[in-house]
Parts: structure tokens; C-alpha cells; sequence
């Protein structure tokens, strides 16, 4: 069985928390498995409405779903979520133009498979740590573009402007993912308040140092604030193979 650490922290800068969480370790519906990162963006409270809705929609519609296929489950339940929030976005004056980021994953026969849609990401780290998904940012299509170098896209001005949300626009563009597992790895998601904070050779060197994923939670997010926890800060993190690492 694997075993999954989370938490979200609303950081220094902050006053109310726009990330929003799900994870379950057990089956729900017809997945094994599932974990769930987002991050609203809009005025006060419509962040906040776009990510908690965008978490509870999900985790309904996997639920719901009659669906055996992993990524099915996942692009129905994101695709309703979106059209949920952007249903609340056009009809209430105070939610237009909120929307969220989501990257979520599940496991079957170790494989992961992975959504994303905005700048939250997820890594898989083992020796090394790579990141599995693209953002979604008008400042990372341009270090593709080799427009720009990565340490300068670190601190751009424009790095916020989001090119993909849920909850903007009707229909929705999802990226998917699958990455074969092996004993030793483990899966990192995170919203951008922790990696804007924290490098990622730091990021590894406190995953690999810790004794335990919680451990690994807690100080990430602690560094995080430490080093100006400009923004929500959301870390996830996941043991795949955790009962036949530690049953040995």
C-alpha cells in the first residue's frame, strides 16, 4: 500500500489560503488511489471558491464514475470541474474571471498517471528529481521557446500570467502524463508557492535527508516561509512502494 504526506500552509504574505488539497490512499470509485493539488487565482474569495471546488468536483466525479480507465476518470472529472467553475465565473459578478491550476495523479499496477492544467506541479524523485509535467506559463512557453534562460524565468516580472485554468473558458485543454514506477521513487506535487521559494536541489536534498515523508512536508513548507513564503504554500507528498521498502 502506498502512503501519502500533505499539507497546505497559507505562508507569510497571505491572507486567506487559495490552495486547496485532496488525497486519498484507498480506493475511490474505480481508482486505487488519488491526490490533488490547485490553486485559485481571482479576487478575495473566488481563488478560494475556484480550487475548493475544483477539489470537491473532482473527488465527486471520481466517484461517481463508472469508468475503469485511469485517465478517462481523470479528464471527466477535470472537465466538469471546469465547467463548474466557469458556470460560477460568468453567472456571479464577484466570482468572474476566478479560475485554478490542478495537477492530480493516481497509481495502478505502478504506473503513474498524471493531469495538469496551469503552474502546479509534479515531480518524481529518486536520485534525481525530474519534473513530469509542463507548466503552464506565459514565462515557461518562453524558456521552451529558449526565449528565456531558467534562472532568469525564476524571477520575471510576467511569471504569474498563467496560459491554461479551470474555470476561464468553456472548453479545456489538460496535459496527461504516465510514468512507469520502481521501487525508491517518490512523487512530489506542489503549487508554485513552494517552488518560487525553494530550488529544486534544495527540494531533493530535504527529501532525501528526512526521515519520513511527513518530516519531508513539514520542513519543505518550513523553508518555504523561511525564505519569504511569498505565497500559499501546498506540498504532496507520495510513497508509492512504502509498505515493501519499510516491511524489509
Amino acid at each position: 500500500m502506498l502512503k501519502i504526506a500533505s499539507k497546505t500552509d497559507i505562508g507569510r504574505k497571505r491572507s486567506m489560503n487559495q490552495d486547496s488539497l485532496f488525497v486519498c490512499e484507498t480506493p475511490i470509485g474505480n481508482l486505487s488511489n488519488i491526490f490533488v493539488v490547485a490553486d485559485g487565482m481571482g479576487g478575495h474569495s473566488a481563488g478560494d471558491y475556484a480550487s475548493a471546488c475544483t477539489v470537491k468536483t473532482i473527488e465527486r466525479e471520481v466517484m461517481l464514475s463508472e469508468d475503469k480507465e485511469p485517465v478517462r476518470i481523470l479528464k471527466n472529472a477535470i472537465e466538469t470541474a471546469n465547467d463548474e467553475v466557469f458556470n460560477k465565473a460568468v453567472s456571479d459578478p464577484k466570482y468572474k474571471g476566478m479560475g485554478t491550476t490542478t495537477v492530480c495523479g493516481t497509481i495502478y499496477k505502478d504506473v503513474l498517471y498524471v493531469a495538469n492544467v496551469g503552474d502546479s506541479r509534479l515531480y518524481l524523485i529518486n536520485d534525481m528529481m525530474n519534473q513530469i509535467t509542463k507548466d503552464h506559463s506565459l514565462v515557461e512557453e518562453m524558456v521552451r521557446a529558449g526565449e528565456l534562460e531558467e534562472e532568469e524565468a525564476r524571477n520575471h516580472p510576467d511569471k504569474n500570467i498563467i496560459t491554461r485554468a479551470i474555470g476561464v473558458t468553456g472548453k479545456l485543454d489538460i496535459d496527461f502524463f504516465e510514468v512507469d514506477l520502481r521501487k525508491g521513487d517518490l512523487i512530489l506535487l506542489c503549487s508554485d508557492g513552494l517552488t518560487n521559494m525553494v530550488g529544486d536541489d534544495d527540494i531533493l536534498r530535504i527529501v532525501r535527508e528526512s526521515g519520513s515523508i511527513d518530516e519531508s512536508v513539514e520542513e519543505l513548507i518550513k523553508v518555504a516561509n523561511r525564505n519569504g513564503g511569498k505565497d500559499n504554500i501546498t506540498v504532496v507528498i507520495v510513497d508509492p512502494f512504502y509498505n515493501e521498502v519499510n516491511s524489509k
